[in-house]
This record gives C-alpha cells, structure tokens and sequence, in this order.
C-alpha cells in the first residue's frame, strides 16, 4: 500500500523469515530484528532457500529473487527499526518477552508507525496496553509456511482505530494474502477453532478409539482435510500446540481448550514432533513410522 514502504519484522525464525520474505517480495524495503547475528544468518539463509525453491518451480525469476534479497536489511539493533511504517513482531509465545519489545520500540518509532503482532494465542490489547499507542496497534495473523500460506487474520482490538485496522488489512492483501477480520479473542477464529480438534484427536488416541495412522487417514480422507490430526500436530509442533492450548485454557476455563496428558508427557520427554525428530511419527526413517507411546 502506499503509505507503508518500509516494514520491520522482530524475530527471524521460521514465522519471522516467512514474513520478512513476503514484504521483501512485494516491493517493500524490510528490515529484520534478531537477538544475534548467528539467528539473522540463519534467518537470511531460509530464505535464500525458500526463493531458490520458488525459482527452481518456475514461480519466480533470478532476477525478482535476487531483488527481494536486495530489499531485505539484517540488524540485532532495535533502533533500526525505528524509520518503519509497520512494524509485525514473530518471537515466542510469551507476553513478557513481547511487551518488553514493545515497550523498546514505543519510545523508538514515531507516532505514525502502526505495530502488529503474529501472535496465534494471546489478545493482541494485552500487548497494546503496554504501548501508547493502542489505537495503532492490531494483530496480523499469518500461517505457516508463510510464503505458501493465503490466509492473515486481522485482529481489531477494542482500542484499535478504524483507520489502523483498515491499513493494516490493505497492507495484508498487498502481500498477496486473503486478510480476514476476527475479534480479539485468545485463538482468534482459526485456532480456537481449531486447537479443540487437535486435543480432541489426542483424547480419541488416549481412549482407545482408533490407531494414530487410523485417526488420520479417517479425518484425511472422510473430511477432505490435506494431512490429519497427528501429522498437523507434528508439523505445528507439540511444544506449541501445548503452550498455545494453555494460554487459551487460561482465557476460556473450558475443558475443550485442557492440554490432554499424553500431550504433556510427550512435550516433557521432548517429543516436539518433526523439528525433535519424533512425535507421533518417528522421522528418523523414510518414511516416517509410528511412534511407540505405550498407550
């Protein structure tokens, strides 16, 4: 969008490297923040890969891909960030660490520059309050893998202004995503939609009622879903399936958002899913077998 021509992304890991690459590919000058330079290399080498992949496929040209890495700044100085029109953090869950952030770039960043947080759990006002500047501040939602993914839920908080929620809801679809607006509620609309599913696929294995390959192919193929339960579960990781189905049991006090107690051993023994090596499925085979829970 016009108004928006230089975008700050804080933290670079797989969310924060996808959406620093979708700004730098739509034309927008995009500086990085990391806590390292060891994190902004690795950062920067996903995503060399991930435009090398899109050239091999014949979706991008060397040129366009050489272009985009040229838009792209790597820096582990906030102050850095302080020229951006839009600033969309993607570190960890964790609303200390992400309030202090906000804190440091609220004194940094002029008044015009509207914040954004990727978060999939927490209420976006609980990290506008810790800002001046709640009225510029909302959620900007994107899924993994970023560069493939079409969909951003644009979070409105109470205190955000109509003219905040609009920019940032053009500046979503200038990235080439599909923006949708959803509330201010701990998940949003696809993950309070969709966290409930994923535990419940977990209590079904704990009771017996199908095997893990039986349980996802029931849901693959009977509801059309691209990969089932347990597979997404790994995918997303079962460390961040359990501290997002907390953060939401702790908003809602409803039993359906109640970490199950398998996915809790699981987490505790270290079984994180594919990034571990081991979730439900062991990838340490092709391809991957089912994991021996003991249930």
């Amino acid at each position: 969008m016009a108004d928006i021509k230089t975008v700050g992304v804080l933290g670079c890991g797989l969310m924060g490297s996808g959406i620093a690459q979708v700004a730098a590919q739509a034309g927008y000058r995009t500086i990085v923040r990391e806590v390292s330079q060891a994190l902004n290399d690795k950062g920067q080498a996903g995503i060399t890969k991930s435009l090398d992949k899109f050239v091999e496929k014949g979706k991008l040209t060397k040129e366009d891909r050489d272009a985009t890495l040229g838009r792209l700044r790597f820096t582990t100085n906030a102050a850095d960030l302080a020229s951006c029109d839009i600033v969309v953090e993607a570190v960890t869950e964790d609303l200390e660490i992400k309030n202090a952030l906000w804190k440091e770039l609220d004194g940094l960043c002029g008044s015009g520059t509207v914040f954004a947080s990727n978060t999939s759990s927490l209420t976006v006002a609980a990290m506008a309050a810790a800002t001046q500047r709640s009225d510029r501040f909302v959620g900007l939602h994107f899924f993994n893998p970023v560069p493939l993914m079409k969909l951003v839920e644009v979070v409105r908080t109470v205190t955000t202004s109509t003219e905040t929620f609009d920019r940032a809801f053009g500046f979503a679809r200038s990235l080439g995503k599909e923006p949708i607006a959803a509330k201010d509620n701990s998940g949003f609309i696809v993950n309070r939609l969709l966290v409930p599913y994923l535990l419940d696929a977990i209590r079904a294995l704990e009771h017996g009622v199908g095997s893990v390959p039986d349980i996802d192919k029931g849901m693959a193929l009977g509801c059309g879903y691209p990969m089932g339960p347990f597979t997404l579960l790994d995918f997303v990781g079962l460390d961040t399936t359990y501290k997002i189905a907390e953060i939401m049991f702790a908003e809602y006090r409803e039993a359906r958002y109640a970490p199950p107690p398998l996915l809790k051993r699981m987490m505790l023994a270290g079984m994180y899913g594919k990034k571990s090596g081991k979730g439900f499925y062991d990838y340490s085979t092709t391809p991957p077998t089912v994991t021996q829970l003991g249930l």
